[in-house]
């Protein structure tokens, strides 16, 4: 923990005051992989409230409840494409990229990255949208409508996965997961069937369920490389299978030609568009989602070192998230 001066809102900047900063899997991954320069401020799952901004900018006001997502450019191949959050040309995010991150009171932002928050929305719940938009930005790659699915993992977008494809109609909806109040968390977002993959047979379970037909869509969530191959041994035929989590090992496939006798439609996903985090909020505003049975430690920002050596690097946690200034 270090003091540091409050940055200021320059030319086609937005101040944001930090309310809440959820701590992601990709903030430890980070941590742990040594790369990071000295002093590098973490931390993009944030609400916060606009406290001082260019006044040449439009469609900002003083005070107004906003989430961060990256910028883009919209002219890139990428952005053309329909994929604006792999800009190639001006992708700029917090925490995980080029701009100091929201472990802070105070974040320094582009106008192009601030998305409101709707009435009724709260600032716990707001921080978390991103959380939820990752996992129907997977369900979406899948390219499925419907059917049986297996979640692999149920950390915090495991979880927000199992809500959503509830709440999008998929059915049967079964999670893997060997932690049981992560299991018990997972019945309560809508979960058909949970099981424990150290302790019970998912290949034979699977067959059951499924009635040897095995399952329409599969999300891998847990970022386990051995979940890979396994996925594709469970997946029915002609059936998706979406790698949400992120693997830092290579992947061994013992059969490869599963995927020909099966025609699976195999792809990988990363990160999330505003027009997913708009959705995800829309649905907290009516109800329909809530983030906030996920935070298992609501902490100050003084408390983020000792509760990440005694937490969240032990994997004791579910969903930290940091209290850092005024909620709402």
């Amino acid at each position: 923990m270090e003091e540091i001066p409050v940055p200021e809102a320059g030319e086609h900047d937005v101040l944001v005051k930090v309310s809440d900063t959820g701590f992601c899997g990709s903030d430890h991954s980070l941590i742990e992989s040594g790369l990071l320069a000295d002093g590098t401020i973490l931390g993009h799952e944030v609400s916060g409230t606009v406290a001082d901004f260019d006044r040449k900018t439009e469609g900002i006001r003083e005070g107004a409840r906003v989430i961060v997502r990256p910028t883009f450019c919209g002219r890139c191949r990428e952005c053309r494409m329909g994929r604006p959050h792999l800009c190639g040309e001006y992708r700029r995010t917090i925490g995980i990229g080029d701009l100091p991150g929201a472990f802070a009171e105070y974040v320094t932002v582009y106008p192009q990255m601030v998305i409101p928050i709707p009435a009724g929305v709260d600032s716990r719940n707001a921080a978390l949208a991103e959380t939820f938009a990752s996992a129907l930005h997977g369900i979406t790659l899948s390219g499925s409508e419907g059917g049986s699915v297996l979640v692999m993992g149920g950390g915090a977008i495991g979880l927000a996965a199992v809500r959503l494809l509830k709440l999008l109609g998929f059915s049967l909806i079964f999670l893997s997961e060997p932690v049981r109040e992560k299991r018990a968390l997972g019945e309560q977002f809508g979960a058909d069937m949970v099981i424990d993959p150290l302790t019970e047979d998912i290949r034979r379970k699977g067959q059951e369920w499924t009635g040897g037909i095995g399952f329409e869509t599969i999300l891998e969530c847990s970022g386990v490389a051995e979940n890979i191959p396994l996925a594709m041994e469970m997946a029915a035929k002609g059936g998706a299978i979406c790698m949400i989590g992120i693997l830092f090992r290579g992947v061994t496939l013992p059969q490869p030609m599963t995927m020909n006798f099966k025609e699976i439609r195999f792809t990988g996903s990363y990160s999330n568009t505003h027009k997913e985090n708009i959705e995800c909020l829309k649905w907290m505003a009516e109800g329909k989602i809530d983030a906030r049975p996920l935070i298992s430690d609501l902490i100050s920002l003084e408390e983020l070192p000792r509760v990440y050596q005694e937490r969240i690097h032990p994997g004791k946690a579910l969903k930290v998230m940091l209290r850092i200034g005024e909620e709402f």
